[in-house]
C-alpha cells in the first residue's frame, strides 16, 4: 500500500533531514502550508497566553522552536518556485505569498507577545543572557518594533494590507519576468547568424531549440542580467542588436506580462507603509536595520564612486569606438564584443578562448571543491543514493577534517524555462542547536547545457558566478550557532554578500587555477602568462562593470526614496531622470537591471538594498589584502575566517565579527584600487 502521509509532517528519516523529495507530491504543499500556519500560531498563543513573568526561556526560546512544520514545507517549496516552476507553483504561491505574509504579520503585530519581549529588553541586564541570547533579545525587539508591533490597532490593519498587497504583487512580478524572459528567448535560422560562438555555446543553443520543438534552428535564451555572455563573441553585430533588444523588452511590451504598473504599484506601496510606521521613505526603513543605518549613508558612498565609474567608461568608450568603422558609434550590444577586442590588443587576453579550460565537472571539483580542502580541510563525496528535487540537481556530502558531518550541499547547474534567472543560494535545512538541525544548502546556476555527450564549457564569468554561489553555501554551511534565528546567511542584508565575494579570489589563486584550469581535449594546463595577463587586466573594463552596477544601485535607491506624496506614473521617465541625476545615463552602458526585470528590487528581497554589494565588498577586498599579507592559502587562515565570521552565522553584529576577525575596521582603500577608481 502506497504511503500517504504528508512528508512535511515531521522532520525527514533521510541523512541530514534532507527533504523526502522522492515521496513529495504536489497535494502534499498546500495542506502542510495550512498545518503549518495552525501549528505556530497555536503555539504563539500558548507563549501569549502563559500567565507566568516573562522569562527568556518561556518566550523567546519557545518563539524560537515555533513553526517548524511551516518552515519545513517553505523551504522546500520557494526553492521548488524558483528552480523548478510549473503551473501548479505558480498557482500556489500567488494564493500562499498573501497567506503567508499574514501570518507573520499576525506573528509581529500580536500586542501581547511585543509587551512580552519588550518586557524583557526592559531587564536585559539582569537576565544573565550569553552573548548570543543577549543578541538574540536585541534582535526580536528591534525587528518587532520596525515592524509596526508598537502600531494601533487601526494602523496595524492597514499595514496588514500593505504586506498582503505587496506579497501578491512581488510574486507576480517574479512570474511575469519568467514568462517574459522565456517568450523573448531569441531564435535564430542558422549557426551562420551566431558566428563566433564555440562548439559548446552552439550545442546549447541547438539543444535549446530542440526543446521547444524547432529540429534545425537555435534559440539564445535570455539571462537575468541586461547583457548577455555570448554578446563578447558573436561577430554578427545584428545578432547581438536582436539579443539585447529582447533582453531590454522584457515587462516593457504591453499584455498579462507588462512589469511596469507592476513597479510602479509596489514602490507607491512601499512608500505609504514606510510612512505608516514612522520613516519619510522605504529607504529609510530599510537600511534603518542594516549595517549603512541611513539612505544618505548610501548615498554618501555610491556618490563617491558614480563620477569616477562614469569618466572610467567614457574612456573605455573611446577605445572601443575606434574598432568601429566611420558613422557608426559604439551600442550597448557592442560593447562587449568590441572590448574583447580591446582586451586582446592589450593584454593578449581572449576570455573566449579560456572556455575549454573550465570545463565545469574540473571547475567544481578540482577548483571550487579543492579549493574549500586547502582552506578549510572539509571533503565532498557526491552521494547519487540521495535524491533532489530536480534529477539535474546533484547531492554532496559535506565532511569536515576529522570526517564528523557538515553538511548536504546541492548543486544544481544549468538553465531551463521552468527556472528564474540569475544565481543564488537557498538553505533547505538550517543549522541550529536549539532544535537540533543539521544543514543543507542549494546553489542553482543558469549554464546554458550542451547536447548529451557535449561537455559543459563555463565562461570567464559563469566560473567566478560558481566560486561566488560557493562562498553563500560555505557560509551556510558553516555557521555554528544556538537559535535558528540566526542560522547560516541570516544576516543583514548588506553583509551576506561578504563572503561569497570573498570567496571568488581562489578563482585565480596560483595553487587553485593550476589544479583545475585544464583543456578538456588536450589536458594542457592553462598556460601562467595567460593567468599573468588576466591580472594585469583585472582593472580593464572596470568603468563599464562598476557603471552598469552602479547605474542599477541608485535606480534601486531612487525608487525607494520616493515619499508616499510623490507621483510617478511613467518608469521609463522616471527612470531616464533617476540615472541622467547622478551621471550614468550613457545608453551604451544600460544598467545592469532595468526596473522592469530588476528582480533584486523587485522580487528578490533586495529592495532599497542593491547597493549591498558593493558596501559588502569593502570589506571583501580589505579580506582579499588580509590573506595576502598573512599567507594566503593556509589552514590557519581559513580557520580564522571560518570560526570568526563564517561561523559566527547571524549571532553577532557582523561589523564586530569583521573586527574580531581583522583587528580593525575595513578600509576603502583596496576596493578603489581594485575597481580602478583611485586614479
Amino acid at each position: 500500500m502506497a504511503d500517504t502521509a504528508n512528508p512535511f509532517l515531521a522532520p525527514s528519516p533521510l541523512p541530514y533531514q534532507l527533504p523526502p523529495f522522492a515521496r513529495i507530491r504536489d497535494e502534499h504543499y498546500a495542506p502542510a502550508f495550512e498545518q503549518g500556519f495552525a501549528e505556530q500560531l497555536a503555539e504563539i498563543e500558548a507563549i501569549v497566553a502563559n500567565k507566568e513573568l516573562p522569562t527568556f526561556e518561556n518566550t523567546l526560546v519557545a518563539l524560537e522552536r515555533s513553526g517548524q512544520t511551516l518552515l519545513r514545507v517553505a523551504e522546500v517549496f520557494f526553492n521548488k518556485s524558483s528552480a523548478d516552476s510549473t503551473d501548479f507553483t505558480n498557482a500556489l504561491e500567488e494564493e500562499i505569498a498573501p497567506k503567508l505574509a499574514a501570518h507573520q504579520d499576525a506573528i509581529r503585530l500580536d500586542p501581547r507577545l511585543y509587551e512580552r519581549i519588550s518586557e524583557l529588553y526592559r531587564r536585559i541586564d539582569g537576565l544573565g543572557l550569553d552573548a548570543e541570547s543577549r543578541y538574540l533579545l536585541e534582535r526580536y525587539h528591534q525587528e518587532f518594533t520596525l515592524a509596526g508591533a508598537g502600531l494601533s490597532d487601526e494602523e496595524k490593519a492597514r499595514l496588514r494590507e500593505f504586506n498582503q498587497r505587496l506579497s501578491t504583487l512581488t510574486t507576480r512580478f517574479e512570474k511575469n519576468l519568467l514568462a517574459d524572459t522565456n517568450e523573448l528567448a531569441v531564435v535564430f535560422d542558422s549557426a551562420e547568424e551566431l558566428d563566433g560562438l564555440g562548439e559548446s555555446e552552439l550545442s546549447a543553443a541547438a539543444e535549446a531549440a530542440r526543446e521547444r520543438g524547432l529540429e534545425g534552428s537555435f534559440v539564445v535564451n535570455l539571462v537575468l542580467l541586461t547583457g548577455h555572455p555570448w554578446l563578447a563573441d558573436l561577430t554578427n553585430r545584428d545578432s547581438r542588436e536582436r539579443i539585447m533588444r529582447a533582453s531590454r523588452s522584457r515587462g516593457i511590451r504591453g499584455g498579462e506580462h507588462d512589469n511596469r504598473a507592476l513597479v510602479l504599484e509596489i514602490t507607491r506601496l512601499r512608500a505609504e507603509r514606510a510612512r505608516l510606521l514612522g520613516f519619510e521613505t522605504h529607504a529609510a526603513f530599510v537600511t534603518a536595520d542594516e549595517t549603512a543605518r541611513t539612505p544618505q549613508a548610501v548615498a554618501d558612498m555610491l556618490g563617491r564612486l558614480a563620477p569616477a565609474a562614469a569618466r572610467n567608461a567614457r574612456a573605455e568608450q573611446e577605445d572601443l569606438q575606434r574598432q568601429l568603422p566611420d558613422g557608426q558609434s559604439v551600442a550597448s550590444w557592442d560593447w562587449a564584443a568590441l572590448t574583447a577586442k580591446v582586451r586582446q590588443e592589450k593584454y593578449d587576453v581572449d576570455l573566449a578562448a579560456m572556455r575549454p579550460y573550465f570545463e565545469a565537472e574540473r571547475v567544481l571539483r578540482d577548483g571550487v571543491f579543492y579549493a574549500a580542502t586547502r582552506l578549510y580541510g572539509i571533503t565532498f563525496e557526491e552521494r547519487p543514493d540521495l535524491v533532489a528535487y530536480h534529477p539535474e540537481a546533484r547531492v554532496f556530502e559535506v565532511r569536515n577534517e576529522d570526517g564528523s558531518g557538515l553538511g548536504l550541499y546541492i548543486l544544481d547547474l544549468y538553465t531551463r524555462d521552468s527556472k528564474r534567472g540569475g544565481a543564488w543560494m537557498n538553505p533547505l535545512i538550517s543549522q541550529s542547536a536549539l532544535l537540533g538541525n543539521p544543514t543543507v544548502v542549494v546553489n542553482n546556476l543558469n549554464v546554458p547545457k550542451p547536447a548529451p555527450g557535449e561537455p559543459t564549457l563555463l565562461t570567464y564569468d559563469e566560473t567566478n558566478t560558481l566560486f561566488h554561489e560557493f562562498g553563500h553555501a560555505l557560509h551556510g554551511l558553516f555557521a555554528r550557532v544556538t537559535y535558528p534565528k540566526f542560522a547560516g546567511t541570516n544576516v543583514f542584508r548588506d553583509f551576506v554578500e561578504f563572503p561569497s565575494q570573498v570567496n571568488e579570489m581562489w578563482m585565480l589563486w596560483p595553487e587553485i587555477v593550476e589544479n583545475y584550469a585544464v583543456h578538456y581535449k588536450t589536458g594542457e594546463k592553462l598556460p601562467q602568462e595567460i593567468i599573468d595577463r588576466l591580472h594585469a587586466s583585472e582593472s580593464f573594463n572596470e568603468g563599464f562593470a562598476t557603471s552598469e552596477y552602479l547605474a542599477a544601485a541608485l535606480l534601486d535607491q531612487a525608487w525607494h526614496t520616493i515619499t508616499a506624496d510623490d507621483q510617478v506614473e511613467d518608469v521609463a521617465e522616471f527612470e531616464a531622470r533617476a540615472l541622467a541625476e547622478v551621471g550614468l545615463d550613457n545608453p551604451a552602458v544600460p544598467p545592469r537591471y532595468a526596473s522592469t526585470y530588476f528582480a533584486h528590487t523587485f522580487s528578490g528581497g533586495y529592495d532599497a538594498g542593491y547597493y549591498s554589494y558593493i558596501w559588502s565588498e569593502v570589506l571583501d577586498a580589505d579580506t582579499v589584502e588580509w590573506f595576502k599579507e598573512n599567507g594566503g592559502l593556509t589552514r590557519e587562515n581559513g580557520d580564522r575566517f571560518r570560526h570568526r565570521l563564517l561561523g559566527v552565522g547571524g549571532s553577532r553584529d557582523p561589523l564586530e565579527a569583521y573586527r574580531d576577525f581583522r583587528g580593525r575596521d575595513a578600509v576603502i582603500d583596496p576596493l578603489l584600487k581594485r575597481r580602478g577608481l583611485d586614479r
